[in-house]
């Protein structure tokens, strides 16, 4: 078992010392895997700390935290997206935590920049294509407006986070007129309506009802590590291009975490926080959804390894995307991305 002071910072470790803590961290969690209970009992076994799990969709917990107010019990809010733990950061629900532990293993463009929440596994919205009808697949995001593909993608709907957080990103890198026509482009080269998740878009590639598809990588790891109805058995079809890499990079997303604005035991919180971007825990919490870790040099699973290494967007912010949000909304409300 790794010792205690190995996964947690000094200041968690003084905090802890303490006698009249609680011993206990309670966890508002929109993430449910089975495999992170491994973790969260080798967290209780080094720290002693309890894990108190309530787990919902973000935005229901969000409005639990709302209407518990300063009674709220949680000290630990977690999503699988930046866009919603944004929704959290809007409504006054996290706090500004301390840690050298997370300043030093997690890259600044995966942090908000007050610490009001770290990433803690990393996943690529990227560009699949059918490798047997497909030539020469778009290299870049932008590309995919090209009237070329008119007729031929297949994307999820505009009210889907990961695609406001792209589009977000977009804004940001490009600007809001770019980012528009892009928009536009899209919903113009559009294969069918937009309908069901990322599994749904490559499922299409296989089916032929679309050439182009624009998903999480994980989602794709899943039909290589498991068998996933109407996508594994046609896996073999499906390509796949990093975009921008030549330039800015992929646009990455994040499941993250931060200390609830009202928290009972932050110094518990911090250490979850903390043991959470240790790489011990890294390698587990991420290969669980067939993810990238956010700390550097911690091994990528088998199945991710199949994708390779890529150069990621470092130049935008992730917290960026909540900036934009607003923005994203109503150009997507405006070109007719249902």
């Amino acid at each position: 078992m790794t010792s205690i002071k190995t996964l947690l910072g000094a200041t968690a470790l003084l905090a802890l010392a303490a006698p009249a803590l609680a011993q206990e961290v309670n966890l508002y969690s929109s993430r449910h895997y089975d495999s992170d209970d491994a973790l969260y009992t080798a967290f209780t076994e080094a720290t002693g700390i309890t894990i108190n799990r309530i787990e919902a969709k973000a935005d229901e917990l969000i409005a639990r935290m709302e209407a518990e107010g300063t009674n709220s019990p949680a000290d630990v809010f977690m999503t699988v997206d930046v866009g919603r733990i944004a929704r959290a950061e809007e409504k006054g629900l996290l706090q500004p935590f301390t840690s050298e532990v997370i300043e030093t293993n997690v890259p600044a463009h995966l942090r908000h920049p007050d610490n009001l929440w770290t990433g803690l596994s990393q996943r690529a919205r990227i560009i699949f294509y059918a490798s047997d009808r497909v030539e020469n697949p778009p290299q870049t995001y932008e590309a995919l407006a090209d009237p070329k593909w008119k007729g031929k993608i297949c994307i999820r709907s505009s009210s889907n986070v990961y695609n406001q957080s792209l589009l977000a990103s977009l804004i940001e890198a490009d600007g809001e007129a770019a980012a528009r026509d892009w928009a536009a482009g899209i919903v113009a080269n559009m294969a069918r309506a937009p309908q069901g998740g990322d599994t749904d878009q490559l499922r299409g590639i296989v089916s032929g009802e679309c050439d182009i598809a624009v998903a999480n990588t994980y989602y794709y790891v899943r039909g290589l590590a498991g068998e996933v109805d109407g996508l594994t058995s046609g896996i073999d079809g499906i390509g796949f291009v990093w975009p921008n890499q030549s330039g800015r990079g992929a646009h990455v997303n994040l499941a993250a975490a931060g200390i609830a604005a009202n928290a009972p035991n932050k110094a518990e919180a911090t250490a979850l926080l903390e043991y959470l971007v240790s790489e011990e825990a890294q390698a587990q919490f991420a290969n669980a959804n067939n993810e990238y870790p956010v700390v550097a040099g911690v091994p990528i699973g088998e199945h991710v390894a199949q994708l390779g290494i890529f150069i990621p967007d470092t130049q935008t912010p992730t917290a960026s995307f909540k900036e934009h949000a607003v923005t994203a909304q109503t150009i997507f409300n405006t070109v007719g991305w249902d």
